[in-house]
């Protein structure tokens, strides 16, 4: 296992982060995506230590605060001591019928960290998210609150998820002109099948010095290997009730083409080839897996040993390369002869 810098922290985070929304389930349409028991959830939590990973990603809204549950009896049950690992958690989702049981007011965020600290039975989390956008709350109200729960210990590091660029940029402008704690992380989707990340949040990220976290760099299951024109998917299959997140499955059908070739000439899986390609992409900090068994676990893990050839990444970047938009055209166009062509 290698290890990254976390933002501008001076922290390191295993490169391969280990995802928890398949714990437990609850009682809604989390059932789709995993419905693990402690045991299993404590089993996947010790085979990730052993193999290197010091970095959990959970959230409060993950199975109605039962993952979260889960995962710190797990560490309990586990025996890790607090500071072998990095522990990351988020805020924003609903958790409750009232008004006021959702987004990023100053007393939710406060209500919120209490809650998943209990639930986490932590003293403090590593890194506490915001999950999103809230459009209702000024975003001066929501980074001091952050910043309290920085300045109270109860939070170190904060980051962001699911933000448009400007929004980013937005937010870090705030905290510099207050001198409050700053995102230094950045959890997104990206995936060999999902490349908008490239056009503004990737270039923002490398010139700002934040870590990407990338979620669902298997795209919901769509690029586990059991995806192929000819074969849609099996029963167990996520996206077979929950189809989600949004991908150009015919374009994506290409893109398996080619990764199946690559696998096929490394003897290794899909899935591996996937992981492999996000783990090279330039400012990438951490790539999420979650698993439902213990056999999964391993075959994403492996990925990290999976060395791709030159010859593989430009074929995998050229099936999977982004259709070109303005600005990104513009630009382009006019830094020929001006600064060298961009490295992945």
């Amino acid at each position: 296992m290698r290890y990254r810098p976390l933002g501008r922290t001076g922290q390191f985070v295993s490169e391969i982060c280990l995802g928890t929304m398949t714990f437990h389930g609850g009682a809604s349409f989390w059932q789709a995506i995993g419905k693990l028991d402690q045991s299993s959830s404590t089993a996947l939590v010790g085979r990730a230590l052993e193999a290197g990973v010091n970095f959990i990603d959970t959230a409060n809204v993950y199975s109605e605060g039962q993952s979260e549950i889960q995962l710190g009896q797990a560490l309990r049950d586990l025996g890790v001591k607090r500071e072998d690992v990095i522990v990351a958690t988020k805020v924003r989702g609903r958790m409750g019928p009232g008004p006021n049981a959702v987004g990023l007011t100053r007393g939710h965020i406060l209500d919120q960290i209490a809650a998943s600290l209990k639930r986490l039975n932590l003293d403090y989390v590593d890194l506490y998210q915001i999950h999103g956008f809230d459009p209702l709350t000024p975003i001066e109200e929501t980074l001091r609150a952050l910043d309290h729960c920085v300045e109270r210990g109860l939070v170190r590091t904060i980051g962001c998820s699911n933000l448009a660029a400007w929004q980013i940029m937005k937010a870090l402008a705030v905290s510099e002109k207050h001198g409050w704690a700053r995102f230094e992380t950045v959890q997104a989707y990206y995936s060999i099948a999902g490349r908008e990340l490239e056009r503004e949040i990737l270039p923002l990220v490398e010139d700002q010095g934040l870590g990407v976290m990338v979620w669902s760099p298997l795209a919901g299951g769509f690029l586990s290997g059991k995806f192929t024109r000819e074969k849609r998917g099996d029963n167990d299959s996520r996206r077979q009730t929950f189809d989600f997140p949004p991908v150009d499955k015919e374009r994506a059908y290409d893109v398996i083409d080619v990764m199946a070739k690559v696998a096929a000439a490394h003897g290794t899986s899909v899935a591996r080839v996937a992981l492999a390609w996000l783990l090279q992409r330039k400012g990438v900090m951490s790539v999420i897996i979650g698993a439902k068994s213990v056999e999964q676990l391993d075959d994403n893990l492996a990925a990290v040993n999976l060395t791709l050839t030159p010859e593989d990444v430009a074929a995998l970047d050229a099936v999977s390369a982004l259709k070109p938009e303005y600005p990104g055209w513009m630009l382009a166009r006019q830094a020929e002869g001006r600064v060298p062509p961009a490295k992945a």
